[in-house]
């Protein structure tokens, strides 16, 4: 069991952590939350004598890290994976580790296929992936079979896969009696995981609780209620109804409801009664990451704000117009055009030319020409309409015929006397 007391760490003026105390019990998977910058960290440092508490004291068992004898038995840790010598391969970084611990060398080999990593044991560690890395340091906790462990963000890195077999092997740890005691930013995976949460904000303890506790005294559960929506009056009347029982009725951007106060059999006993269909009926529970936003938002120190573009964009040319909305951008279901291709339209039809049209025609631009690459009957979206021209007063000369929104072809010129044949299949015509 790991217990800190009054535990208290300043860096000069700054105090990382400060009147600390908790208890991770062995049994259970002990999740450690907190925004960045909360002192986790540091804590954990602590816990293994890598920092030295200015105030308080934490404890393994009873006794401070340093006066455990052979402390690499008991307690495994993971850190930081890239603590590794480049140079060795995984099985001799874990070698050395284990020589330095009295641990048998047959173990090596067994944590090496504990994590997936007896294929590359011999290679060495700087060729490492992130999560391979994440995977030796995981070795490496577990080299020395201990009762007590601590990992800090053991999955980032890791695939799927990985995820997956890191939360059960925390839950297998923690069902043979351990002591497991986990950091991490990812809330969806401590819900899956942990059975009990220690949360710090600015240094100081927030929660300690399970994370069944911690979501309901961290949210509101309401009920999502929705009536027919051809019918807004049924809506109306059934919002009435909810709000003289005793409920809070707030509308949602869907047109559903949101009501607490009021249990589910309740709302649907005033719905029947008031003679209002219902569509939906479904309770709501918060999750982890909602409650965890709620009880962190005045503890956390770095946030982000919104990107102001004011004075970065270029001016526009003068006389230049600015660029037309392309029809249907922004909307569920665009995409953006393919990029234009040299020689015509980016996806020729069979009937097409070589030069991307019908023989007889100007070859299309990227996007086709002003009737479309389809035919004259389909409208191209990406043509602009060509200027409407006044027409000429009687007896005035006619002016020439504008060209078409692709360019014409120039006329043809005289022919010119044939050419020889060049035969391709001499080596210098090839090249």
């Amino acid at each position: 069991m790991i217990e800190a007391v009054g535990l208290t760490k300043r860096y000069g003026d700054k105090t990382a952590v400060y009147n600390l105390s908790f208890q991770v019990r062995p049994g259970a998977v002990t999740g450690f939350l907190g925004p960045n910058g909360s002192g986790k960290s540091t804590t954990m440092r602590m816990i293994l004598g890598l920092d030295n508490p200015t105030a308080g004291q934490v404890t393994i068992g009873g006794y401070p890290y340093r006066r455990l004898p052979n402390a690499a038995r008991q307690v495994g840790a993971l850190l930081d994976a890239k603590a590794v010598h480049g140079g060795r391969s995984a099985r001799n970084h874990l070698l050395s580790l284990a020589q330095l611990s009295g641990i048998p060398a047959r173990r090596v080999d067994e944590v090496l296929g504990v994590v997936g990593l007896q294929d590359v044991a011999k290679k060495r560690s700087k060729g490492f992936s992130l999560g391979m890395g994440q995977r030796l340091g995981i070795a490496a906790a577990l080299l020395g079979d201990p009762q007590v462990l601590l990992f800090d963000e053991p999955v980032n890195g890791l695939d799927p896969e990985g995820i997956l077999w890191v939360r059960n092997l925390m839950k297998a740890l923690a069902a043979e009696g351990r002591t497991v005691f986990v950091s991490s930013h990812l809330m969806s995976e401590m819900a899956l995981t942990a059975d009990h949460l220690i949360v710090i904000g600015r240094g100081q303890l927030l929660a300690d609780m399970s994370v069944t506790d911690f979501i309901s005294a961290n949210s509101a559960d309401f009920a999502r209620v929705r009536t027919p929506d051809t019918e807004p009056q049924q809506r109306e009347k059934l919002s009435s109804a909810l709000t003289e029982a005793g409920g809070h009725v707030l509308p949602e951007q869907d047109g559903a409801l949101r009501v607490t106060g009021l249990p589910l059999p309740r709302i649907s006993d005033i719905a029947h009664g008031t003679d209002v269909r219902l569509w939906e009926l479904s309770p709501h529970q918060a999750s982890l990451e909602e409650a965890y936003m709620r009880m962190t938002q005045g503890a956390v120190d770095y946030r982000s704000t919104i990107d102001q573009k004011e004075g970065l964009q270029q001016p526009l040319p003068p006389g230049a117009q600015p660029p037309m909305p392309v029809p249907g951008q922004g909307q569920p279901g665009w995409y953006a055009p393919p990029p234009p291709q040299q020689g015509g339209a980016p996806f020729p039809g069979p009937q097409q030319g070589a030069a991307g049209g019908p023989p007889g025609q100007a070859p299309a631009g990227p996007y086709g020409s002003a009737q479309g690459a389809s035919g004259p009957g389909t409208a191209n979206p990406y043509a602009q309409p060509a200027p409407q021209t006044p027409p000429a007063p009687q007896g005035a000369p006619q002016p020439a015929p504008q060209p078409d929104a692709a360019p014409a072809q120039p006329a043809a010129a005289p022919p010119a006397p044939a050419a020889p044949t060049a035969d391709l299949t001499k080596p210098e015509d090839a090249r």
